[in-house]
């Protein structure tokens, strides 16, 4: 059943065309990565997902309502966080985070002292002196404690170290064993890759690619590395091999996922003594679309 769906949402400014025809769709119990470059228009569809802006054109329905029309009903099982959070400066991390599950309607005060001690988050500090990663994990933490059906998280762990992305991915899984749906806007490929079930690419305000990422995976190139007893010759006829380099360790190129097949056939008369094959990675897909692509333009 889809929570989320988008239908050729178009969202004019002016002349300018900041979403041309978006389709997205977030089924209960998956997490969607949303992906593009700053400036492709991932922010722009999350406000019109929040009601925030209205869309010029298309259909935006979450839990089969009007994001713009119904609004104040969606908020009632959305929980959001952005990439930059502002707070009230005098309050405390806690008071904010208490305010936030107010309004949410549900009050889980185990689950906010465990998420609190999880990202290490002194509650009693005033948010005038939080940093921009403790202002995140006031965000964060108020998202996770509520009792929401979908989690849409623009750019969430802006700020954080290491070890509280990790925290973070731990808590996305978490919600996502509950039945909860996660829409994951994000240019950290890594953490994408980790968490989402599905991604959609978005260039310059239009979706370029959609599907798991096993479906997205043909796309992209194996990086091989190949040492032989005997010289490899031939290699550079054959169809979807690039960036063919000879070092002291073998010869390393890259292969068309297609042509994995034929490249091993090719290369096994001449006496293989070392394979290694590292698979294509979200980033590899990524790149491809943005090979060449020096300037990219757009809202954010």
């Amino acid at each position: 059943m889809s929570l989320l769906k988008v239908t050729n949402l178009t969202k004019k400014f002016g002349k300018f065309t900041a979403l041309d025809g978006v389709n997205l769709e977030l089924n209960a119990g998956e997490v969607l990565g949303f992906i593009g470059p700053n400036g492709a228009g991932k922010s722009t569809t999350i406000r019109v997902l929040l009601g925030i802006l209205k869309a010029t054109d298309g259909e935006v329905k979450l839990f089969n309502k009007d994001a713009w029309q119904d609004a104040v009903d969606i908020h009632k099982r959305v929980a959001f966080v952005p990439g930059d959070v502002n707070l009230w400066p005098n309050l405390t991390g806690g008071e904010v985070i208490d305010l936030f599950i107010k309004l949410n309607g549900a009050a889980n005060k185990a689950k906010r002292e465990e998420l609190i001690e999880k990202f290490d988050l002194d509650p009693s500090k005033k948010c005038r002196t939080y940093s921009k990663g403790n202002r995140q994990k006031v965000a964060l933490v108020a998202a996770f404690s509520s009792d929401a059906d979908l989690f849409i998280l623009d750019e969430p762990t802006s700020g954080l170290d290491p070890l509280m992305e990790k925290v973070f991915q731990e808590c996305v899984l978490d919600v996502k064993r509950q039945g909860k749906s996660v829409l994951l806007s994000s240019h950290i490929l890594s953490e994408v890759e980790k968490l989402c079930d599905r991604v959609s690419i978005i260039r310059q305000g239009k979706i370029i690619e959609s599907g798991t990422l096993s479906e997205l995976r043909h796309l992209t190139r194996t990086q091989m590395l190949v040492d032989t007893k005997l010289p490899i010759t031939g290699l550079n006829e054959l169809n979807g091999i690039h960036d063919i380099e000879e070092s002291e360790h073998g010869m390393t190129f890259q292969v068309d996922t297609t042509e994995i097949d034929a490249v091993i056939k090719h290369i096994s008369p001449f006496g293989i003594s070392r394979l290694e094959s590292a698979p294509p990675t979200l980033e590899d897909l990524f790149m491809r679309h943005y090979e060449g692509e020096k300037d990219i333009g757009g809202v954010r």
